[in-house]
């Protein structure tokens, strides 16, 4: 009858280098100090989870390093699609200001005034929906010649949703001026 372990010869290799001696003693630190707790752990939980979001915020804020950007905004496809954006002119970034200045005219209890800002709102919304489809449909074939093998899923919809905002609001900042090539 033979046992379906295997019973190692002790002068066997073991199939992974000795250490040396330094990273031993730095394995042996880390394992001293870990904490002994349940209260210390949590709070060296919640110090490396506010280090890593202050990283998150920086990379958010401009210095681009993608390592610490949200997952939503990793890949070099997702940065294509925000480089695409930030370098054109929008209809839909302008909505914030053109809805406030739609919003007085509602308010003003004249006919012609009331009128003019029902008109104002169908022109904006058929204008926002025009620009975003020549939108998708340019950044479409844009990410199908840069990109035509790689997973371009949802880079449409997050660059429309990028264009919504404000250029100034947007995060990550944008990297490119207005007229550059992406």
């Amino acid at each position: 009858m033979t046992d379906s372990k295997q019973i190692r010869d002790p002068q066997a290799p073991k199939g992974r280098p000795t250490p040396k001696r330094s990273e031993a003693q730095a394995q042996r630190r880390s394992v001293a100090n870990t904490p002994t707790t349940r209260k210390e752990a949590a709070k060296r939980q919640r110090d490396e989870r506010r280090v890593l979001m202050e990283k998150q915020r920086q990379a958010l804020a401009g210095n681009g390093d993608e390592r610490y950007l949200p997952v939503r905004d990793r890949g070099p496809v997702r940065k294509f699609a925000r480089d695409f954006v930030d370098t054109r002119f929008n209809v839909a970034e302008f909505f914030l200001p053109m809805a406030v200045i739609i919003l007085v005219l509602t308010v003003v209890q004249e006919s012609r005034a009331q009128n003019l800002a029902l008109l104002l709102w169908m022109i904006v919304i058929l204008l926002i929906v025009i620009d975003s489809i020549l939108s998708s449909v340019r950044l479409r074939k844009r990410l199908n010649e840069r990109f035509p093998d790689q997973n371009k899923r949802g880079a449409i919809p997050y660059a429309l949703m990028r264009s919504l905002q404000m250029r100034r609001l947007r995060l990550p900042k944008p990297q490119l001026k207005r007229g550059e090539r992406p």
